[in-house]
């Protein structure tokens, strides 16, 4: 009888799933649920910041839309006149006149009037036309003047900021007024005049016709008269001069052709 009982009570040791080492099926479905609960979050944070990555490359591409602008390419032959010594020996001297303007006239305002901020719309609305300029290392001014009498210069001139006031639209005639920086060779050997390298900034006056014979080609004459410190032929850079020894004014007269066409720019 005793071997009976004890007999029963082994097998219902060895049957019990607790303790033959089997996982209880509570434990299982809990840590199957909080598995599944996990994905499901991770999904939806990949899901967040793939929608905002999306929306993100959209809007940056819709800023970065190009547009369409007119450029205008400008060259032609410039003519110098140096107030002074220079002057008296020979004028003029020659040269080069360059320009390279992105032309934001009323229709391009207007094309792309949604990408202007709401504050300034009023005001851009007002604009017929603006012209800008986008490398001021491009050179305004080659002068390229071999001796035809005693005196020859060699140089470049920069206009980095300038500003222009239209009086009329059609021709366009305007004034300006503008930043220099100019450097020329001089050799005035010849002459007496001794070799200088004219260096020194300035102040522009300008006035401007511009004739458009059609919307890809125009035609401009103009004059420029530019204004110096001083820079006494034969001196040193730095040293100041008296005015009738001195380069202090150059006048320029110029006639150019210009050329217009269309480029697409991100604004």
């Amino acid at each position: 009888m005793r071997r009976l009982w004890l007999a029963l009570i082994v097998s219902a040791l060895v049957s019990s799933p607790a303790l033959a080492g089997e996982a209880p099926s509570t434990g299982t479905s809990r840590a199957t649920d909080a598995k599944k609960k996990t994905t499901k979050k991770s999904t939806r944070k990949r899901k967040k910041r793939s929608t905002k990555s999306t929306r993100k490359k959209a809007s940056t591409k819709k800023k970065s839309k190009p547009s369409t602008v007119p450029v205008d390419i400008g060259i032609g032959p410039a003519f110098h006149w140096m107030t002074g010594p220079i002057q008296d020996d020979q004028a003029p001297h020659y040269g080069l006149k360059i320009s390279l303007e992105a032309i934001l006239d009323k229709e391009t305002i207007q094309a792309n009037k949604g990408r202007i901020p709401k504050k300034y719309r009023k005001l851009a609305s007002g604009v017929e036309e603006a012209r800008v300029t986008p490398y001021i290392i491009i050179p305004d001014t080659l002068y390229i003047s071999p001796k035809t009498g005693d005196v020859g210069m060699y140089g470049i001139g920069w206009r980095p900021l300038g500003l222009g006031i239209p009086l009329l639209k059609v021709p366009r005639l305007a004034i300006g007024l503008g930043l220099d920086v100019t450097y020329i060779y001089i050799d005035g050997e010849d002459a007496g005049l001794g070799t200088t390298h004219f260096l020194r900034p300035g102040l522009d006056l300008q006035a401007d016709l511009e004739i458009p014979f059609s919307k890809s080609f125009l035609v401009s004459v103009g004059w420029q008269s530019t204004f110096y410190p001083p820079q006494e032929l034969g001196g040193d850079i730095l040293a100041w001069g008296e005015l009738e020894d001195s380069i202090w004014h150059i006048g320029q007269a110029y006639l150019m052709l210009h050329f217009r066409f269309p480029y697409d720019a991100s604004l």
